[in-house]
């Protein structure tokens, strides 16, 4: 696999670092999960399990090794960076300055280790006005203004269903390590990554923040090309209570729904977004309301439209490009969505139990 041969530390808790590791030990790195005395990482506690651990944990950490460790001993923290010693990434997600001040700050790793990469994963960074302020994903989406985009049907900002900061700041930290390792090959030096989940949201906006860019104003959400402004960028209910999208705004996608329902005449108001679209959001939503789910997409097939169902979690897994994997106990686990034809992906599917590992700290 990619990765045979790299160690990592990962001090990380929750989503935004383990996800990052996660995709580092499903490509061949061995990652030793450093977790807090008593009850360990938090997620083997939250949610639903099907077996030892939850399924929130093992999503996250399977593949990984565990051991506990203190970092207000001294014994424990000089175990910690022994294995630093001959790691080469480190993660870390505590608040800016608490990794200094426990004595495994990136300047103390790199006196032992200049070849380390190191990862910091914090809210909003480590300098600015807020990098002292606690906060988990949906405070960061709201002070980024993703929230103020993100309107439900009573024109209020809504709750997204994915938590898109960490997952942000999870996917630009990974893209870093990685860069930072491939440098490494040429210059022998380490680095050091500062990855704000408050940075990764605004900086997944390119597609949206164009009137905000070029004119200093809010976008109004109802009438932007994404976000509710395009009557073919839109979500529609079916005569049995479901859901419907359509979601590719070209002309040639417009021409042929249009034609195809014997009202070609309103294509040309669908050349820019905007609230003279109405007329057309109004007509698609009579005639999608006029059929059940399964029969709008029957008559949808044959055409050359962008749309899909509004499925349920399980209707999506079972539709799935072979992203299903399933473990000696019968349990199902997500597939590394990464797909290299030449080295692929081989996840270990077990996940660490509490400390299991705690031969590591001994070497």
């Amino acid at each position: 696999m990619k990765l045979e041969g790299i160690r990592v530390i990962d001090l990380s808790l929750f989503l935004p670092g383990p996800y990052l590791t996660l995709a580092l030990a499903d490509h061949g790195a061995e990652v030793i999960k450093v977790e807090p005395p008593g009850e360990g990482e938090p997620t083997r506690h939250l949610g639903p399990r099907d077996g030892g651990e939850t399924v929130y944990f093992r999503n996250l950490n399977r593949g990984k090794k565990s051991v506990v460790v203190d970092l207000k001993d001294p014994q424990d923290r000089e175990a910690l960076l022994k294995l630093c010693d001959t790691a080469d990434v480190f993660v870390e997600s505590f608040r800016p300055g608490v990794v200094d001040r426990l004595g495994v700050g990136y300047e103390q790793v790199r006196a032992r280790n200049p070849r380390i990469v190191y990862c910091s994963i914090s809210a909003f960074g480590q300098q600015g006005e807020y990098r002292d302020r606690p906060a988990h994903d949906l405070a960061v989406e709201a002070l980024s203004g993703v929230l103020s985009m993100t309107l439900g049907a009573d024109g209020k900002p809504t709750i997204p269903g994915l938590p898109l900061a960490d997952l942000l700041a999870s996917l630009h930290g990974l893209a870093g390590v990685l860069m930072a390792l491939l440098r490494r090959e040429r210059t022998g030096k380490g680095d050091y990554i500062d990855i704000a989940m408050h940075d990764s949201m605004l900086a997944g906006m390119p597609n949206i923040l164009g009137p905000t860019l070029a004119e200093n104003r809010q976008p109004n959400p109802r009438h932007e090309r994404t976000t509710g402004g395009s009557a073919f960028y839109r979500l529609y209910e079916t005569a049995d209570g479901r859901h419907l999208a359509l979601g590719g705004q070209e002309m040639k996608f417009v021409k042929s729904l249009l034609g195809a329902l014997g009202r070609p005449d309103l294509a040309p108001l669908c050349e820019r977004p905007g609230p003279h679209q109405q007329p057309v959001m109004e007509f698609l939503e009579k005639k999608f309301k006029e059929k059940s789910l399964a029969e709008n997409l029957a008559f949808l097939a044959p055409l050359d439209v962008c749309y899909a169902p509004v499925n349920t979690l399980p209707e999506a897994l079972d539709a799935a490009r072979e992203l299903m994997l399933t473990d000696e106990s019968g349990r199902r686990h997500l597939a590394p969505p990464i797909r290299f034809r030449d080295e692929p992906a081989r996840p270990n599917l077990r996940e660490p139990r509490l400390g299991e590992h705690a031969a590591l700290k001994k070497r």
